[in-house]
Order: C-alpha cells, then sequence, then structure tokens
C-alpha cells in the first residue's frame, strides 16, 4: 500500500513528460523554410533600398535640393542607395544576430565587393541571366551549417546607373536603369554541422526569423536617422516634415518604416508590419486587439525581448511578435513632444514609445 502513491506520482511524471515532450516536437515542427525566410528578409531589404532610394534620393533631386554622392559626407550630400544598404548590412552584421547580408557583383567599384569565392561568382552570373529568382545552396562553414542566397541587385534610381557609369574604377559603364548590378547575398545559420537532415526543408524557429526581419528594419532606420535626418537637420540643411512630400524636406524616421511597410504589402510573402502605440498620434495607431495591448504593456516594461505568440487564421497559422519602438533620435522626441495631437508631451531618448509588430506566415512538417 505503501508504495502505490509513488507509483502514481511517477506515472502521472512519465505522462506529463510524454505530452511536453510531444508539445516541444510539435512546436520544432512549425516553421519557417530557409528559402522562404531568406525571401522574407530580402523583401525588406529592397523595400528600405527603395524607400531611401525613391523617397529621398530622388525626391530631393528632383526638388534640386540635394544630390547623392560616394563622398557625400565631405560634400554633405546624400549617400548613394548602395552605400545606405552597405551601411545599414554593417550595422546589422555587427549585432551578432548570425544572419548577415552585404551587396556583392562581379563588376564592383570597390574590390571588397567581389565574390569570395566560386559560388559566389557562380551565383551573381545566374541572377544576372535569370533575375527572376535567386540562387540558393547550403554549405558547410565553422562547424555549422549555412543556407546562402544571392538575390538580383537592381538599378533602383538613375544615381545609381550615373556613378558606376561615370566613375573612374568601374568596369561597367553601359548600366540602365533596371539592370542587374550585382547581388544581395544573404547568409542565415540554420544547425550545428552534427545535425543531419539539415536540407531546404529544415525550418527555421519564427522566433529566430522574426528577429532577423526586425533587424534590417531597425538598422535601416538607425542609418536613416543619424547619416539622413540628425545629419542634415543639426547642419541646418534640411528639416524634416510630417508633410514631406509637398516640400523640400524628408520624411519622419516613423514615416521611413511606415512608407517601406507599404512596399511589403504589395508583394506576395504575406509579410506585414505596422507602428502601434498607447499615445499615438495618429488613433489608427492605437492598438487594435487584446494581444497588441498585452504586447505593448509586456515591451514597455521588458523592452529588450519582443512579445510574441502564434495564431489561426482560416486554414494559415501566423506568427506575430512585437517588439518595443526606442525614441532614437531628437527628432523622434521632438515631434512627439510638440505635435499637437500627441497624447503624451514628455518622451526623452531611450523611451520606449510604442512597438513595432510583425506578422508572417509559418508552416509545419
Amino acid at each position: 500500500m505503501k508504495t502505490r502513491p509513488f507509483r502514481t506520482s511517477y506515472l502521472l511524471f512519465i505522462f506529463a513528460l510524454l505530452l511536453s515532450t510531444k508539445a516541444i516536437a510539435q512546436e520544432h515542427n512549425s516553421g519557417i523554410p530557409p528559402a522562404k525566410a531568406a525571401d522574407l528578409i530580402h523583401a525588406v531589404i529592397e523595400a528600405g533600398r527603395t524607400t531611401y532610394s525613391e523617397s529621398i534620393v530622388e525626391h530631393l533631386s528632383e526638388q534640386n535640393v540635394l544630390g547623392a554622392s560616394e563622398n557625400w559626407l565631405d560634400e554633405k550630400n546624400l549617400p548613394l542607395p548602395a552605400q545606405f544598404l552597405a551601411m545599414s548590412s554593417q550595422f546589422s552584421n555587427n549585432r551578432g544576430i548570425g544572419m548577415k547580408y552585404r551587396l556583392l557583383s562581379l563588376w564592383p567599384i570597390n574590390k571588397k565587393n567581389s565574390p569570395r569565392n566560386s559560388t559566389e561568382k557562380l551565383g551573381l552570373e545566374e541572377v544576372a541571366n535569370d533575375p527572376e529568382k535567386p540562387f540558393t545552396w547550403i554549405v558547410s562553414r565553422e562547424n555549422r551549417w549555412y543556407f546562402e542566397a544571392i538575390y538580383p541587385d537592381r538599378a533602383v534610381s538613375n544615381s545609381c546607373v550615373s556613378c558606376h557609369n561615370l566613375h573612374p574604377d568601374s568596369p561597367k559603364t553601359d548600366f540602365k536603369k533596371g539592370d542587374v548590378m550585382g547581388g544581395i547575398i544573404i547568409d542565415l545559420p540554420l544547425a550545428k554541422r552534427s545535425e543531419k537532415n539539415v536540407d531546404e526543408k529544415f525550418l527555421l524557429q519564427p522566433e529566430v526569423v522574426a528577429d532577423y526581419i526586425h533587424s534590417v528594419l531597425q538598422s535601416d532606420r538607425a542609418i536613416y536617422s543619424k547619416h539622413i535626418v540628425n545629419r542634415l537637420t543639426s547642419e541646418k540643411i534640411l528639416q524634416t516634415k510630417e508633410n514631406w512630400a509637398d516640400s523640400k524636406a524628408i520624411m519622419l524616421p516613423a514615416q521611413f518604416l511606415l512608407n517601406t511597410a507599404d512596399l511589403i504589402q504589395d508583394s506576395e510573402l504575406d509579410l506585414s508590419f505596422w507602428l502601434i502605440s498607447h499615445f499615438p498620434i495618429n488613433l489608427q495607431n492605437r492598438p487594435a486587439n487584446e494581444f497588441e495591448a498585452h504586447g505593448l504593456e509586456n515591451v514597455e516594461v521588458h523592452p529588450i525581448r519582443p512579445y510574441a505568440k502564434q495564431t489561426q487564421l482560416g486554414n494559415r497559422k501566423y506568427f506575430q511578435a512585437i517588439n518595443a519602438d526606442i525614441a532614437s533620435t531628437a527628432g523622434c522626441v521632438n515631434c512627439h513632444n510638440n505635435h499637437p495631437n500627441s497624447p503624451k508631451r514628455d518622451f526623452k531618448i531611450g523611451d520606449v514609445m510604442g512597438g513595432i509588430t510583425l506578422n508572417f506566415p509559418i508552416e509545419e512538417q
């Protein structure tokens, strides 16, 4: 009789352990295939660069206000679109999150952007011949498996074409707008080399992919804030305006992110992101549901980690994450503290002003 409680407790423990193991297995059987993760990351990279090229560089050029040049800092100009992407990728790569991306080309002005091995060279040749799909492969390196993808890097603005065609160090001088000028390579760590069955069906955890996407968004915004907004406004070269499109001004950092989100919305990836806040200037940015309200409260207290969940919509499963939206520049603080529609006017640099909600589909094996 004395052993029965022990046996009952033991059986209950084993049963609970089996349920827990099953739940963990199910969790690891849902995620993002590497190719899809790379597509999502590339879409954000491309949308951010397009926002910068079209809404900043070309907008100011058409207004005869400011140009873009290689020696932009000394000439008090704008960085070229390729330089903007290079600075953003360096900012993200230096964060040490695992994922890395960079520009490369068969015809680089900067020799550091040459292909580093025969596979990268082959990939650049393939996307130049067929720019409708990326060139992908899986490689073992540094005791890990990596998924790598090269996407075509097109000339998205006239400034890209002019720079390469007129530069004395350019090995190719007949580019036209829309031409493939090189590639964007994305490097995703998958697993340790001891892991078996690491192929294109391997699934990345959605939390990891969300961190990668957010890193690109954060890096673009940081570079835009520091090297464009802060520099130009502090030197009284330009000012930011809410109605920037109708004036000789530039958009606010929050508008940069929202413009990028609008470009993503037109893609077929079913990826979306938006700003939310308990103190929005635009009332449409209030939390729309219980998840967003709880998420905002969570990231206000714990801004270092996102608030996340999986959700079902019809027959499709989605991953949602809310990251803290932190006031990183004086422009952000001044705009909110002085705007007539702002419900909060005592923000300081470093404060959590709201959140960035990220939403994308996940798959199950």
